[in-house]
């Protein structure tokens, strides 16, 4: 199998127990255990993580640009996503 036959993997390196994983960049491999390592190399050469995830770019699905308006419809009408009007006791004011 040639290199450029090789599939995209989608890096995904998180820096701290703790935090989100944060996407850094892709890496081609033939199979998962092999984008791990090409990754591990590429992208935390200097102890920048504690976790990777990688996914196939193939296995990624995404919402349509032009579909914006129906996809993020506006939530004023829905009272309920904004829970401004509620009172919370001392105890929970973090939130």
């Amino acid at each position: 199998m040639s290199r450029t036959e090789w599939p995209l993997w989608e890096v995904f390196i998180r820096s701290k127990g703790g935090l989100d994983h944060k996407h850094c960049g892709s890496v081609h491999a033939p199979d998962a255990r092999m984008a791990l390592s090409n990754a591990r190399d590429v992208y935390t050469r200097r102890m920048e993580g504690v976790s990777i995830w990688v996914v196939r770019a193939d296995q990624i699905h995404a919402s349509d640009p032009d579909a914006k308006a129906e996809m993020f419809d506006p939530a004023e009408d829905k009272i309920y996503r904004h829970p401004t009007f509620y009172t919370l006791p001392d105890e929970v004011n973090h939130m």
